[in-house]
C-alpha cells in the first residue's frame, strides 16, 4: 500500500483522473531491517543482474574488437562497495535500463526538464523526456514546479527507461504554498517517501548547507543561485534553526535505503558567477558534504556529490581536488562549469567547455546547459543542443581518461571520412539528423558517394589530393 498521505490523497481525488496515469501498481519496499541496495549487496561481494548489465553495457563490445577491457562484474562490484561509482535504480522504476556512474567509466550527462507555474504541461514534459532519453541524455532530473507535480512525474517515470532524479524540495515548497519558513520536517519526509514510492531513482538534498555558511555567501557577488539552497538558507535564517535536512540526515538514509534510491548532495552554495568560485561558502559546504557522504555509505545508501557551477578555467582543478579529498572519491556530478559569464543564448557551450575538461579531470557525470539558461525554460530544441553539446563534453572527457573503448567511433569516422563514405558518416555522428540536413543544403537529396564536399570542391580538397599522393607512393614502392 501507498505509504505516503499526499500519494494516497492524490490517488483518491477523482478529479484528477483525467491526467492521471492509469496503470499504476502498488510500490514496493524493503522489509524493515532488510538490506536491499546495490551497496549493500555489493559490501557482502554479491554481484547483482545490475551490476552484470552495467559491465556489458560499459564495455561497448570492446572484447569482440579486440580490445582488452578491465570492466568485469566484479570490478563494478568493488567500485560501488568502495563508494566510487553508484547504479541509481529504485527498485519502483521497473522500467529503467541500470548504468553505473563513477569515474572508472563512461562519462555520463544529465538532462534537465521540468514545468513550471508559468510554463508547460504533462504532454509537454513527458515529450520532452522521450527526446532527452532519444538523444542520448544518461539520467533525468523533474525539476517541476508548477501545477500538478505529481502526475507529471508519474508520466515522466513510467514512460522513461533511464534513471529519474528530482529535488524532493520544490514540491515540499509547493505544498506549504511556497513560504520557505512553513516548511516542516514531516511535510519533507512525506514527500520523500511519496517520490520514492513513485520510483525516483536519486534524491538532490542540500542537506551540507549549514548556518554558518550563510554569512559567507552573503559577501559574494551573485550571493545563493541554487533554488534549494536559496530556500533552505531562508528558512535557516527565518526560524533560527540548523537545516533540518542535515539534522534529520540519519532519518532520510533509513528512507532512502528502503527503496534503493540513491542520494545526490546538493551543492547549495555553488557559485553562480566566475566571481565567487572557490570561496570559503563552497568548500565549507562541500566539507559538510563529505560528512554525509561517510553517513550515506553506513546506511548502505549510494551516493554522488554535486558541483558547481560558473568556475575560470584556471580554478577547475581544484574543485575536483579537493571533492576528492573531503568527499573520499564518491562520484562527482557537475552542473558544467561554465568558464565565463557573458554568454547568454550560449551557455551550452561556454558550459560545455568547463564540462569537458572537468569530465577529463575525474567528474563521472555532467549535468547538461541549454541555450535558454538564465532566459527561459527549454523546449525540445534547447533539449537537443544541450545534449548533443555535453555528449561532446563527455566523449572528449572518455578519450582523455583512456577509457578502453572511447575513440573506436571516432577511428570509424575518420575511415569513413577519408574514404567519403558519407551514409556512414552520418551514421556515426551524434546528430546524425542534423549532419545530414547540412549535407544537403549544397548536395542535395542524392547522399551518393561523393569524392569531396562543397566545403573545398574538387580541385581543393585534401584528402582527395592525399589519397593520390599514397596511390603515388604505392606505385613508387613497387619499383
Amino acid at each position: 500500500e501507498l505509504s505516503s498521505s499526499y500519494g494516497r490523497a492524490r490517488l483518491n481525488d477523482k478529479s484528477l483522473n483525467s491526467i492521471r496515469f492509469k496503470h499504476i501498481s502498488l510500490p514496493y519496499k524493503a522489509k524493515e531491517e532488510k538490506g536491499i541496495t546495490q551497496m549493500y549487496y555489493a559490501k557482502k561481494g554479491i554481484i547483482t543482474a545490475e551490476m552484470e548489465y552495467v559491465s556489458l553495457r560499459e564495455n561497448q563490445n570492446a572484447e569482440a574488437m579486440g580490445i582488452k577491457s578491465h570492466i568485469t562484474p566484479e570490478f563494478v562490484r568493488k567500485e560501488i562497495a568502495e563508494g566510487r561509482a553508484i547504479i541509481p535504480a529504485n527498485i519502483n522504476h521497473l522500467e529503467c535500463e541500470p548504468m553505473i556512474i563513477g569515474n572508472a567509466f563512461l562519462t555520463k550527462i544529465n538532462t534537465n526538464i521540468g514545468n513550471s507555474a508559468l510554463s508547460s504541461d504533462i504532454h509537454e514534459e513527458v515529450e520532452k523526456s522521450l527526446w532527452s532519453c532519444y538523444w542520448g541524455g544518461d539520467t533525468l532530473m523533474d525539476l517541476s514546479t508548477g501545477a500538478n507535480i505529481h502526475e507529471t512525474r508519474e508520466w515522466i517515470i513510467r514512460n522513461s527507461p533511464v534513471p529519474i532524479g528530482t529535488v524532493p524540495i520544490y514540491q515540499a515548497l509547493e505544498k506549504v504554498n511556497g513560504v520557505a519558513e512553513d516548511l516542516t520536517w514531516e511535510v519533507y519526509r512525506d514527500t520523500l517517501i511519496e517520490q520514492c514510492e513513485q520510483g525516483v531513482d536519486y534524491f538532490t538534498i542540500h542537506a551540507g548547507l549549514l548556518r554558518k555558511h550563510i554569512p559567507l555567501a552573503a559577501k559574494r557577488l551573485t550571493g545563493i543561485v541554487s533554488r534549494g539552497g536559496s530556500i533552505m538558507a531562508k528558512w535557516c535564517m527565518k526560524n533560527k534553526q540548523e537545516n533540518f535536512l542535515y539534522t534529520h540526515f540519519e532519518d532520510i538514509c533509513k528512507i532512502l535505503k528502503s527503496y534503493d534510491t540513491g542520494v545526490s548532495l546538493g551543492d547549495g552554495l555553488r557559485p553562480g558567477s566566475i566571481y565567487d568560485a572557490n570561496d570559503a561558502a563552497q568548500f565549507g559546504e562541500l566539507k559538510t558534504i563529505g560528512q554525509l557522504t561517510k553517513i550515506a555509505w553506513e546506511n548502505d545508501v549510494q551516493v554522488m556529490i554535486e558541483g558547481p557551477g560558473h568556475v575560470p578555467l584556471h580554478k577547475i582543478k581544484v574543485n575536483v581536488n579537493k571533492q576528492k579529498e573531503y568527499c573520499f572519491n564518491a562520484p562527482f556530478y557537475t552542473l558544467g562549469p561554465l568558464v565565463t559569464d557573458i554568454a547568454p543564448a550560449y551557455d551550452h557551450i561556454t558550459s560545455a567547455i568547463g564540462a569537458a575538461l572537468i569530465g577529463w579531470y575525474g567528474t563521472a557525470m555532467l549535468c547538461y546547459v541549454t541555450p535558454k539558461e538564465h532566459l527561459a525554460l527549454p523546449d525540445k530544441e534547447d533539449v537537443r543542443e544541450g545534449i548533443i553539446a555535453y555528449k561532446i563534453a563527455a566523449h572528449a572527457a572518455d578519450i582523455a581518461k583512456g577509457h578502453p573503448s572511447a575513440q573506436i567511433r571516432d577511428n570509424a569516422m575518420s575511415k569513413a571520412r577519408f574514404d567519403f563514405r558519407w551514409k556512414d558518416q552520418f551514421n556515426l555522428s551524434l546528430d546524425p539528423e542534423k549532419a545530414l540536413v547540412f549535407f544537403r543544403t549544397r548536395h542535395g537529396a542524392d547522399e551518393k558517394e561523393s569524392s569531396y564536399c562543397t566545403m573545398c570542391g574538387p580541385n581543393f580538397c585534401a584528402m582527395r589530393i592525399s589519397k593520390e599522393v599514397k596511390d603515388c607512393v604505392k606505385s613508387d614502392n613497387k619499383k
